[in-house]
């Protein structure tokens, strides 16, 4: 792997198409940019087609004509028959698809709730894309040549802890508690879902996670925004400013788990840089935690269990 990996290395995606959710803000609208200056069809799955729509526009504004397409879709992650609705129309209308992005995400919100009950974070950033995988695994798995399914983590799975006791932290919350659990559940699915893909002999399909290391983006914000704390919001964008990098940096673990060579299923990617919150991308370890196959077959039983989604093939 090159010490100095950029977007200029990703391969020519034309005839390639990518579905990323959370496409209209931050790394996601970063990595749609990267995927349709290399020619992919880019679905862009946004809870707010209005601002998924503006997004497109710039990315195209931005990369003039490289042949790609930008088709933006409605599909909250906080809502599992919004999911359904959107992986049921992309199954209708698409007969390939090459790379799953699992990148959206809430980070550090006073407790809320989904449509469907679930703690928000862990309903938006795990429960949402672990049904929504499931929904396209056939798709993914019966398109010809290799299909990737990209899982955005974090380092903040360090200090998550699954509480299989109170998973949604209804006896007890603190935001970053249940962000990291999220995080952590991220790993575990993704790991997992290798796994059995090995099992069924589905090699033509693997799924890998990455991290974003400090990418300055509006996710930081939106916690102190909701809890009206103008003091966390100045301290968030010092910190943005002074530790973190560009969305555009942010996402290049992403675009790399998607796209270069020599990745492997179960691989993870990060930056190498100071403290792994910047720089290229490099190959990873993961917590202790996150490789735990007894946690891992827990969440997913408890994951179909929530969602209602099974994947068949294990």
């Amino acid at each position: 792997m090159s010490s100095a990996w950029t977007i200029d290395q990703m391969p020519d995606c034309t005839d390639r198409t990518v579905l990323i959710t959370g496409a209209n803000s931050g790394l996601g609208f970063e990595a749609s940019k990267a995927f349709a200056g290399k020619g992919a069809t880019v679905i862009m799955a946004c809870r707010s087609t209005e601002r998924g729509q503006q997004a497109a526009t710039d990315i195209r504004d931005r990369i003039g004509n490289t042949g790609a397409t930008l088709n933006v879709r409605e599909c909250d992650l906080a809502s599992l028959d919004s999911v359904d609705s959107f992986t049921t129309g992309v199954a209708r209308d698409y007969d390939d698809l090459h790379v799953l992005c699992n990148n959206a995400g809430v980070m550090a919100i006073p407790r809320q709730e989904t449509e469907d009950g679930f703690e928000k974070q862990l309903g938006v950033n795990h429960l949402g894309h672990f049904a929504l995988t499931g929904q396209l695994l056939e798709l993914l798995t019966e398109t010809d040549g290799e299909t990737r399914i990209v899982t955005h983590s974090s380092g903040a799975h360090d200090f998550g802890e699954m509480d299989f006791a109170d998973l949604h932290r209804e006896q007890s919350y603190g935001k970053w508690d249940a962000y990291g659990q999220s995080k952590l559940a991220n790993l575990l699915f993704a790991y997992e879902l290798q796994r059995r893909l090995e099992a069924d002999g589905l090699t033509e399909t693997i799924s890998v996670a990455c991290h974003p290391g400090y990418a300055a983006t509006n996710l930081q914000y939106r916690g102190p925004k909701e809890s009206g704390s103008k003091l966390r919001m100045g301290l968030m964008k010092a910190a943005n400013t002074i530790v973190g990098q560009s969305a555009q940096n942010g996402a290049l673990p992403l675009l790399y788990a998607s796209t270069a060579p020599d990745v492997q299923g179960g691989d993870y990617y990060g930056p190498g840089g100071f403290m792994n919150m910047r720089g290229p991308p490099e190959k990873q370890t993961s917590n202790e935690a996150s490789y735990d196959k007894d946690d891992a077959k827990r969440l997913w039983k408890r994951s179909e269990e929530l969602t209602g989604v099974e994947y068949d093939r294990q």
